[in-house]
């Protein structure tokens, strides 16, 4: 085999190594075709959905829709661009303030849960608990009458323990008491008329005798003052319905 036909046979092989790659190419161009023919295919199925579904819904609201009130909102939004970026503006500093403020109510969080430890450790909660068992006591306990007629004397109860928290009168509560807890009597099973006399000639039967009068009087004059003040009400009232 001479030279010619060794140049000849290469370039044949070349010829035929380049009609491969063409082939292979042309190969790789129909498949890239055909996938995207089938892209385009699917495409415009999907298209053809959204576009009927989407003038299926915009049929129902067409009687309410104007392409007037459509120009007019987008020339609403564009003469409160200003605004609407001082509003979005204004939502990016509550966000950086809540992720500023996160720590800080964090810390506040454990602190509560601290503070009602200790709270419950000191015994406030079960304290409240029985309270609120004593409320239900006097819930269940009391009618609706019974609170009718304690609100129609709230007043006159008050007044009343009021004038037992003044200082003279615990005091005289608490030598009343004290007196009563000292008492040691003891009475003869014989007892004349006689040494009852000389007992009432002492100062202290005197004292005694003579406080309980005075305090039997004085009971007797503020009676005798409230069923007057009763009568003055009940004939005013009667003259107010008259």
């Amino acid at each position: 085999m001479n030279m010619t036909d060794k140049t000849l046979e290469q370039r044949l092989n070349e010829i035929d190594q380049k009609l491969n790659f063409i082939t292979e190419q042309m190969a790789v161009q129909a498949r890239r075709q055909r996938e995207m023919q089938e892209l385009k295919d699917d495409l415009n199925r999907i298209a053809t959905d959204a576009f009927q579904s989407a003038v299926n819904e915009l049929e129902e609201v067409a009687p309410s829709f104007d392409s007037s009130d459509l120009l007019y909102l987008i020339k609403k939004l564009l003469r409160n661009v200003t605004n609407i970026t001082k509003i979005i503006g204004q939502l990016e500093s509550v966000k950086d303030f809540a992720t500023d403020i996160a720590p800080i109510s964090k810390q506040a969080y454990l602190d509560v849960l601290s503070q009602m430890d200790e709270l419950d450790r000191r015994g406030y909660f079960e304290f409240l608990r029985e309270t609120l068992k004593i409320v239900d006591n006097v819930v269940t306990s009391f009618s609706i009458e019974d609170v009718k007629a304690l609100s129609e004397n709230i007043v006159l109860i008050l007044s009343t323990v009021k004038n037992l928290t003044q200082p003279e009168m615990l005091i005289a509560l608490d030598n009343a008491v004290s007196v009563y807890k000292k008492l040691d009597i003891s009475v003869a099973q014989k007892v004349s008329f006689l040494d009852l006399f000389k007992e009432a000639r002492t100062p202290e039967m005197r004292q005694g005798v003579a406080f309980g009068i005075q305090f039997l009087k004085n009971l007797a004059t503020t009676e005798r003052s409230n069923k007057f003040k009763e009568i003055i009400n009940e004939k005013k009232e009667k003259q107010h319905a008259g």
